[in-house]
């Protein structure tokens, strides 16, 4: 069920993005759809991008670059089934080493999926480096 995303998959991926990051109320809407598809077509094509593909839906995605996930998002509707959690220990699996992420603070509910998966808050910020400007947070994860 998970595989490795290609250019084919960008509309799913962005549309995804949109109704996960939509869940998240305290933040500002910055992007049309039509930006997330060009951001996220950079993004499949730059980066290590794993998708959850359950009957030709994705249910969910992850981006790996370098040291930092990017991105983990799990459709709305498919929240609780084990998906984020999978797609966390592909991640795992592909930076051995570790990586770091940001996630937003008032995100309290990525923040103890992370928490609950041995990543360690390392500092927080006033959100300044973001683009909403949004207090957000760094945390880490080590072997």
């Amino acid at each position: 069920m998970i595989r490795r995303a290609g250019l084919e998959d960008v509309n799913a991926v962005a549309a995804l993005f949109r109704r996960s990051f939509g869940t998240l109320t305290f933040l500002p809407t910055l992007h049309t759809p039509d930006e997330d598809r060009g951001y996220f077509r950079g993004v499949v094509a730059d980066r290590e991008v794993w998708v959850w593909d359950e009957g030709s839906s994705i249910l969910g995605f992850a981006a790996l670059a370098d040291d930092e996930l990017t991105h983990l998002y799990v459709d709305p509707d498919a929240q609780g089934r084990g998906i984020g959690g999978a797609l966390m220990e592909r991640a795992k699996e592909r930076r051995p080493d570790g990586f770091q992420l940001w996630v937003f603070q008032q995100n309290a509910n990525a923040r103890r999926f992370y928490e609950r998966r041995d990543f360690v808050l390392v500092r927080e910020t006033d959100g300044s480096g973001n683009d909403e400007l949004t207090p957000d947070s760094l945390y880490a994860c080590s072997p």
